[in-house]
C-alpha cells in the first residue's frame, strides 16, 4: 500500500496525527524524525513522489553542516546512514581579490584545532542527505507520509488544523508546520507576510573534480561581483557556489562547457590542479526573505519557510536545523507538562528563542555580502586589514571557529546532542 492511500485509510479511522508537516525537503524530516522519536504522531505532505525523492540524482547542491548540525542528525538516527558520504571540514581559507589577480596579502585562516570538539562541520551532497531522512522516516512508525499531493487550503478551530489536499482529501491535525520554503505556501495561507529584497545575484552551482586533494580545506574568495565558495567534498572533488551578477550568471551559464571553465579557472586558481566538472550546472537566485512572523493560530514556520538568507557563510540549513531543534523541544516539554502544543502560549517560546538569533544572522549576511561584494578601495582596505587583525588574534579566531561549529547561543539539546 502506498503512503497516500495508507494516510487516507488511518484518516479515515480518525486517526489525528499531533502534528502536521508541509514539506519534505531536509528541514520536515529532521522535525518528523525529532517529534517522533519523543513520542509525537507525525503526518509529512509532500508534493513530489517519493519515487523521485528517493532516486534524486547530483542536482549540485550540497550542505556545509556545522558540527551542531551534524550531532542533531546523529541523535535523531539520520548521520549513520549517511556518514560514509560526508567530507570533515577541518580549515576554512578567506581571501579577497580579482579574478585571475590571486588573493589578497590580508586573508583569514581558521583551523579546526582550534577547538577540542572536532571537525567544524562536514560536507553532504543534497542527493545523499536527502535519502537518509526518507529511510530513517520510512522505519518509523510514528510517521506517515504523503507524497505527490499538494496542500490547497488550510482552516483551524480551536482545537484542531485541517487540510485539504489537491485530490480533494483532507487531514486534521493539533497543529500544522510548514516547512515549504521560501515561497511558503502555509505562510501566505495563514496571512503572513514577509520582508526581504533581491540581492541582484545568481549563484552558479556546480561540482568539480580536481588533481590534487583537498585535505577538507574549504574557500570562500570574495570578488567584487561575489564570492565564490570551494568547498570540499568526498574524494578530490569540491563543491562550487560562485555568486555573479544576475545578468551575467544567465550569460555564463548558457555558455559550452569549455567556455564556462574558462571563466571558472582564473577566479578557482590552480592550487588543486586541473579542474573539470563533475556533472551539471544550475543556478539559484539569490535573495533575502523573512517572515514578519514566525507563529500563528495552531500554525508554526521553519527553515526557509520563515528566513531565507545569502549563503554566503553557508548557514541556511544550519539555521533551518536550530528551528527544528528549538521547535521538537518546545513543543515536547509543552506536551509532557500537559499544555496543548497547538496553542499560542506555546508557540511563541519557539518564535522568541528563534527570532532574535535569526534575525542577527540574516543581518550579518546581509552587511557580509554588501561589504564584500563590491569594488570600493576604501572598503576593500577596511575589509582587508579587518581580515588580518582577526587572523593575527587567537581568541578572535577561536570564537569564529566556534560560530563556524555552531557552537554559540542558546542551542537546543537536540544540536548539543542530547535527546529531548
Amino acid at each position: 500500500m502506498d503512503n497516500p492511500e495508507r494516510a487516507r485509510i488511518l484518516h479515515g479511522m480518525e486517526h489525528k496525527p499531533d502534528i502536521l508537516i508541509v514539506g519534505g525537503g531536509l528541514n520536515g524530516p529532521a522535525l518528523a524524525l525529532a517529534l517522533a522519536q519523543t513520542g509525537h504522531t507525525v503526518t509529512i505532505i509532500d508534493a513530489l513522489a517519493e519515487k523521485v525523492r528517493k532516486n534524486a540524482a547530483f542536482d549540485g547542491r550540497a550542505y556545509a553542516l556545522a558540527l551542531a548540525s551534524q550531532r542533531l542528525l546523529q541523535t535523531i538516527g539520520v548521520w549513520d546512514r549517511v556518514a560514509d558520504h560526508a567530507q570533515p571540514m577541518l580549515e576554512i581559507k578567506v581571501t579577497d581579490g580579482h579574478a585571475g589577480t590571486g588573493p589578497s596579502p590580508f586573508f583569514m585562516h581558521f583551523d579546526h584545532a582550534e577547538i577540542e570538539e572536532g571537525p567544524m562541520g562536514y560536507m553532504v551532497e543534497d542527493r545523499h542527505l536527502r535519502r537518509a531522512f526518507l529511510d530513517a522516516m520510512d522505519a518509523d512508525s510514528n510517521i506517515t507520509q504523503i507524497s505527490g499531493r499538494t496542500v490547497i487550503a488550510q482552516d483551524h478551530d480551536a482545537t484542531d488544523v485541517t487540510l485539504t489536499l489537491d485530490d480533494g482529501s483532507t487531514l486534521t491535525g493539533g497543529l500544522l508546520v510548514g516547512c515549504d520554503g521560501r515561497r511558503s505556501g502555509t505562510a501566505a495561507r495563514a496571512g503572513i507576510k514577509r520582508s526581504g529584497w533581491d540581492y541582484g545575484q545568481t549563484a552558479l552551482v556546480c561540482a568539480i573534480e580536481h588533481d590534487l586533494p583537498h585535505h577538507g580545506v574549504a574557500h570562500q574568495f570574495f570578488m567584487p561581483p561575489g564570492p565564490l565558495a570551494i568547498l570540499p567534498l568526498t574524494g578530490n572533488r569540491s563543491s562550487i557556489v560562485w555568486s555573479e551578477r544576475t545578468d551575467a550568471a544567465k550569460r555564463i551559464n548558457a555558455l559550452p562547457e569549455a567556455d564556462y571553465m574558462q571563466i571558472l579557472r582564473p577566479r578557482f586558481g590552480d592550487f588543486l590542479g586541473d579542474i573539470k566538472l563533475a556533472g551539471d550546472r544550475f543556478t539559484y537566485p539569490l535573495n533575502l526573505t523573512i517572515a514578519n512572523a514566525f507563529i500563528g493560530e495552531r500554525m508554526a514556520l521553519v527553515g526557509d519557510a520563515a528566513h531565507g538568507m545569502h549563503p554566503i557563510a553557508g548557514q541556511g540549513l544550519n539555521a533551518g536545523l536550530r528551528d527544528v531543534g528549538a521547535l521538537a523541544e518546545v513543543l515536547t516539554l509543552a506536551g509532557r507538562r500537559g499544555e496543548d502544543i497547538g496553542s499560542v502560549l506555546v508557540l511563541e517560546r519557539y518564535q522568541e528563542w528563534r527570532r532574535f538569533d535569526t534575525a542577527s544572522l540574516a543581518m550579518a549576511t546581509d552587511v557580509f555580502n554588501k561589504l564584500f561584494s563590491n569594488d570600493n578601495p576604501l572598503l576593500r582596505v577596511g575589509r582587508d586589514i579587518g581580515m588580518g587583525i582577526v587572523g593575527s588574534l587567537p581568541a578572535l579566531r577561536r570564537g569564529f571557529v566556534r560560530e563556524a561549529a555552531g557552537l554559540t547561543g542558546d542551542l537546543p539539546k537536540l544540536l548539543q546532542g542530547r535527546a529531548i
